[in-house]
C-alpha cells in the first residue's frame, strides 16, 4: 500500500475531511491578491494566515465530528460521509483532544499574526475561536439554529479576506471588503449544498438548519443564487475599478455552475456528496481565477 493510500485510509483523514479544506484556502487568496495589488504583499504572513486558516477548518470539521455524536445529531441513517465518532472508528475524546490540538497550533499561528498586526488580530482570532467552539457545541449551536450559511459568509468571506488583507498591508480600505463577497457567497453555498442533502436527518434529529427551516425547493433557489451571483458581481466590480479586466477570467469556472444547479434540484442523499466538492472545487478555482484581476 502507498502512503498516499495509508493516508486516505485512515480513520483520521475522514475525520478532517479534506474535500473542505478549500473553503479556507479560497478567502486567503483573494485576500493576498488584493494585498499584492496594492503593493502590500507579504509572504510569512500570507502563509500564516493560510495555515491558521486551514487548523481553524479541521478544527470545525472535528468539532462538529464530536459534538453531533455528543448531542445525537449523527446515526447510522447518515447521508454524508462517515462520521468517526459516531461510526466509532475513533473514540470521542480523542477527537476532542485534536481539536484542542488544532486550536493550539492555529494559536501559535496566531501570535505571529498579532505580533504583526495587533489588537484587530485578537479580535479577529478570538472571534474565530469561539465560533470554532459555538458552531456545533453550546447551548446554541450556529450549526443547529440556522446560522451555519451566514457564519461561513461572515468568517470565510469578509472576515478571512479582510484579515489576510491586514496582515499584510497593516491598513485597512474598501476593495478587500467589497471583494470578499464572491467568496463568502461560495463557502456559504458549500454550507447549503451540506444541510441540502442532511433535510430528511436533521429533521429527525430536530436539527433546525437553514436547509430545514426553507424545505428542499427554496433551498436549491437559495443555493443556485449563491454560486451565481459572484458571476453578475464581476462587471460591477470591474467597472467600480474593484477589480482588473483580468478578473473576468472567473468566468472561466462558470461551466462548473450548470452541473452544480442541476443537482440542487434533481439529485438526493448521498449522491449530493459529489455536488458538494464539486462546490468547494468551484470555490477554489472562481477564487483562484478572481484573484488575477486583483492582483494585477
Amino acid at each position: 500500500m502507498s502512503v498516499v493510500q495509508t493516508l486516505t485510509a485512515s480513520p483520521w483523514f475522514l475525520a478532517i475531511r479534506p474535500k473542505t479544506l478549500p473553503a479556507s484556502a479560497a478567502p486567503v487568496i483573494v485576500g493576498t491578491a488584493c494585498a499584492m495589488g496594492d503593493n502590500a504583499f507579504a509572504f510569512l504572513p500570507a502563509l500564516a494566515a493560510l495555515l491558521g486558516a486551514m487548523l481553524l477548518q479541521v478544527a470545525v470539521n472535528l468539532a462538529n465530528d464530536y459534538f453531533d455524536n455528543k448531542h445525537g445529531i449523527d446515526s447510522e441513517k447518515r447521508l454524508g460521509p462517515v462520521r468517526v465518532t459516531q461510526s466509532g472508528l475513533i473514540a470521542p475524546n480523542r477527537v476532542l483532544a485534536a481539536m484542542v490540538l488544532c486550536l493550539v497550533l492555529a494559536t501559535v499561528t496566531g501570535i505571529y499574526l498579532v505580533a504583526r498586526g495587533g489588537l484587530p488580530i485578537v479580535v479577529i482570532g478570538v472571534l474565530c475561536i469561539l465560533s470554532t467552539l459555538a458552531y456545533s457545541g453550546g447551548p446554541y449551536p450556529i450549526a443547529s439554529n440556522g446560522l451555519g450559511e451566514l457564519f461561513a459568509f461572515l468568517f470565510f468571506g469578509p472576515v478571512a479576506v479582510c484579515g489576510t488583507y491586514y496582515v499584510q498591508a497593516l491598513t485597512m480600505g474598501p476593495r478587500p471588503l467589497i471583494t470578499s463577497i464572491p467568496a463568502g457567497l461560495l463557502v456559504a453555498a458549500i454550507m447549503n449544498v451540506n444541510n441540502l442533502r442532511d433535510i430528511p436527518t436533521d429533521s429527525v434529529a430536530g436539527k433546525r438548519t437553514l436547509a430545514v427551516r426553507m424545505g428542499r425547493g427554496m433551498s436549491s433557489v437559495f443555493c443556485g443564487l449563491l454560486v451565481l451571483i459572484p458571476f453578475f458581481m464581476l462587471p460591477l466590480l470591474f467597472l467600480s475599478g474593484f477589480m482588473g479586466a483580468a478578473g473576468f477570467l472567473a468566468l472561466g469556472a462558470s461551466p462548473m455552475v450548470l452541473p452544480i444547479i442541476k443537482d440542487l434540484f434533481h439529485t438526493k442523499g448521498p449522491a449530493l456528496n459529489e455536488t458538494l466538492a464539486s462546490t468547494a472545487k468551484l470555490s477554489v478555482v472562481f477564487s483562484l481565477l478572481f484573484s488575477v484581476g486583483l492582483a494585477v
